[in-house]
């Protein structure tokens, strides 16, 4: 049972104990709450925070937690009347002048957010298990932090020089076109998505996007006023061809890609198209927004990595973006842009206006975290692991659902599924949730009508290869049932 479950059913219990509870009455303590529930202290914390947050406990520090107080009238006053509820319907006309519901564009993101019950296994999520995430390293990296001088100090703008010149040595290399100056740090990948698409972009105009492409790309693309313009990719990354058609028939100036371990697809862009994606959108005046969200995800057994777009750029083409959030954790959300000239200054300014900076204990947490021997050695263990959770869902499609799963490379969270013609996807999906597992429909991965129904399918927030392998074996069961 992972740590969120833990929480919810600990406080879940407690709040049905508390309400028989007289007023003022005094809960066990936390001793006797482990031994009773068999958790741990931080989970008792944690749900005891819950009930303190929803006001049925207060805490006082030395004496103990005790029942709160409930709401009663005045001493010999009447009852106080149950507060109606107002009239919110003036809302939806007061809204609809906007450009739509937002609630649609952001679906996708919701759901891969989504937590599962905790009977459900989860192939769905993007963060990796919290088994795999370095939480001891994070906390002493983040004590180390708050003692530093200066520590709750107001952060430049741009973000910490030290923090940005460790970005820019591991993007572009010690002697790389990149500088410290050249970097600006975001609140994590969607936060700098979200920065770099109000930026280089003006409203209503097209951006080229991979086809498919991770839904949250869309989402923001969308949410910032854009139209999203898709180009086919297949094994080797982007189809050049059709890369440089797009950009003549659309003008368009902006190309956002995914070059390493590709979401949905994990597909590699090759080292000849690599070239000609930076050449294309050079002659055609536009940026390549390169996300490089999995580089840190990359499995033991894979080659060496193929440089980022951005190392190879000395024209300022690319707006290259790097987080630390999937490989830490998804509460360290710290990020970087990088980018040269009147861009970085565009880039700078937006970001400047929507969040003023990013916290800085984030920022000297994470200089702390990437400069301890131990981040590597947690990178190595990421690796293995992601690696053994890859290598048991592979094997398990192959058994299970043979057919279905086409190529894949050594390095991601995410295997791409194809169903066969005039498969539905969707209930695909709602089948898996019944019978127990979590999985992503391939739909939202589209900006216009998909060619063919997908599932994606993430192995990174499973507890185990053998969850992984389990939760395959019970998504043939939904398989059979939805499709036959």
């Amino acid at each position: 049972m992972n740590e969120r479950s833990s929480v919810a059913e600990l406080a879940d219990s407690l709040r049905r104990e508390v309400e028989r509870y007289p007023e003022g009455r005094k809960l066990p303590s936390s001793r006797a709450l482990m031994e009773r529930h068999q958790v741990s202290p931080g989970t008792v914390s944690r749900a005891i925070a819950v009930l303190v947050a929803e006001g049925l406990v207060v805490s006082r520090p030395g004496a103990g937690v005790f029942r709160a107080a409930a709401f009663a009238a005045a001493p010999g006053g009447p009852a106080a009347p149950a507060a109606r509820p107002g009239d919110l319907s003036w809302q939806e006309v007061a809204l609809s002048a906007d450009s739509g519901p937002r609630d649609l564009l952001a679906a996708p993101v919701f759901a891969t957010l989504r937590v599962p019950p905790p009977d459900v296994i989860d192939l769905n999520s993007g963060y990796p298990h919290a088994s795999l995430l370095p939480e001891r390293l994070l906390a002493a990296a983040l004590a180390r932090a708050g003692r530093r001088p200066g520590a709750w100090d107001r952060p430049p703008t741009d973000g910490l020089t030290e923090l940005r010149g460790w970005f820019a040595r591991d993007i572009g290399g010690h002697a790389g076109p990149i500088s410290a100056g050249d970097v600006l740090i975001t609140s994590g990948g969607q936060g700098g998505l979200t920065v770099a698409m109000r930026s280089l972009a003006a409203p209503g105009s097209p951006v080229l996007v991979e086809s498919p492409t991770y839904s949250g790309i869309l989402a923001v693309i969308r949410a910032a006023g854009l139209r999203p313009v898709p180009v086919p990719i297949d094994a080797d990354g982007v189809r050049t061809d059709l890369l440089a058609d797009a950009f003549e028939a659309t003008r368009a100036r902006v190309f956002v890609c995914q070059p390493l371990f590709q979401n949905p697809t994990g597909a590699v862009l090759s080292p000849a198209r690599r070239a000609e994606v930076l050449r294309i959108a050079r002659e055609a005046g536009a940026f390549v927004v390169e996300d490089d969200f999995a580089r840190l995800l990359v499995h033991a057994d894979a080659p060496a990595l193929p440089r980022p777009l951005a190392a190879d750029d000395r024209d300022g083409v690319v707006v290259h973006l790097r987080s630390l959030t999937k490989a830490a954790s998804p509460n360290l959300r710290v990020g970087a842009l990088t980018a040269r000239g009147p861009a970085l200054a565009r880039l700078r300014a937006t970001q400047v206006v929507d969040s003023f900076f990013v916290p800085r204990p984030l920022q000297e947490a994470t200089l702390e975290l990437v400069a301890d021997p131990a981040w590597a050695r947690h990178l190595r263990t990421l690796g293995a692991e992601l690696r053994d959770r890859r290598t048991a869902a592979v094997a398990a499609l192959h058994r299970e659902l043979p057919g279905l799963l086409g190529a894949y490379r050594p390095g991601g969270y995410h295997l791409w599924l194809r169903l066969p013609d005039g498969g539905d996807d969707d209930a695909l999906v709602a089948a898996a949730l019944r019978a127990g597992v979590q999985v992503t429909p391939g739909r939202p991965y589209h900006a216009a009508e998909p060619p063919a129904p997908h599932l994606r399918l993430s192995y990174a927030a499973a507890e185990s290869p053998a969850q992984v392998a389990e939760g395959i074996h019970r998504l043939r069961t939904a398989y059979e049932e939805s499709v036959g």
